[in-house]
């Protein structure tokens, strides 16, 4: 029988925002690295530009995967907590933005193994901005600067903050990047539904998170549709962004999530899916049946 001469497609990975949640990226990356899926290109939007920006570095997502395992729940700061303080500070332990810092910053974009991109509001007219040149560490502070929580970060005369605000998962800028396969990953946006009761019940903290969620899911609702050829929502959207303490879960979403639609994903991408051996056949069994 004659062999099918399939093409290899560059694949794109678009991973949004979302606190904690995004940290289901890292098992969707890990379980893309276990079926042999190259990427490409990879574009970010907060959570999803801190993990697709170390990717794009390192190459290394054992590493920031026993970073975020090694967080516990009482070295997270409560939101009324973060508010209130003012500096930006997330955990109690300073050694875990110290690491993340250190990594970034002596990095450039010019120096990354993938192309990757990140994308930021601009306070001034809300306009999107993709940042793509300089310092990759003042690219990921700038995406991930949440209102409230994080100061804006100033790059090329510009006040920027979180991306979430203008583009949640950015599909559409790793398609521009060249990818002809996009594989979105939405871990945050949702409908929420504001009735009155409802708000009365809610934490005012709980309501502005929710209330970015709607936000964002307007807005990622016509760019997946557009531009992304694959769509992954692993289980998270119950979790608080705050989370991190539960680090293990949610990556395993993550993997969860790709793992049910690898087959999918290699088919679509002219990739043929590794023989599994009969351990990795059993494992199967017991993680995912």
């Amino acid at each position: 029988m004659e062999a099918k001469n399939i093409t290899k497609k560059k694949v794109g990975l678009a991973l949004g925002g979302g606190g904690a949640k995004g940290l289901a990226h890292i098992g969707v990356i890990k379980e893309l690295e276990r079926a042999g899926v190259e990427i490409s290109y990879i574009a970010g939007t907060s959570m999803g530009a801190l993990v697709g920006a170390w990717y794009a570095a390192t190459k290394d997502i054992a590493a920031l995967e026993k970073l975020f395992i090694s967080i516990k729940d009482e070295d997270v700061y409560s939101m009324s907590k973060i508010a209130r303080k003012h500096d930006g500070a997330i955990f109690k332990d300073s050694s875990i933005p110290d690491f993340l810092e250190k990594q970034f910053k002596s990095v450039d974009f010019n120096d990354l193994k993938i192309p990757f991109k990140a994308i930021a509001t601009d306070t001034k007219n809300g306009e999107q901005v993709v940042l793509e040149k300089g310092s990759l560490s003042d690219a990921v502070r700038a995406s991930t600067a949440l209102p409230v929580v994080f100061s804006p970060v100033e790059i090329d005369g510009r006040v920027l903050m979180d991306g979430g605000f203008v583009n949640p998962v950015p599909a559409d800028v790793v398609r521009e990047m060249g990818a002809n396969l996009v594989i979105a990953v939405d871990v945050s946006s949702k409908w929420f539904d504001f009735s009155e009761e409802k708000i009365r019940i809610f934490h005012i903290y709980s309501l502005i998170a929710s209330a970015l969620a709607v936000i964002e899911y307007q807005i990622a609702a016509r760019i997946l549709e557009e531009n992304a050829d694959i769509v992954l929502h692993p289980q998270v959207l119950t979790h608080h962004w705050l989370e991190f303490g539960n680090a293990r879960e949610l990556i395993a979403h993550g993997e969860t999530e790709t793992h049910e639609q690898i087959s999918k994903i290699c088919e679509h991408a002219g990739h043929q899916l590794p023989e599994k051996s009969p351990f990795e056949k059993f494992m199967d069994f017991i993680l995912y049946a």
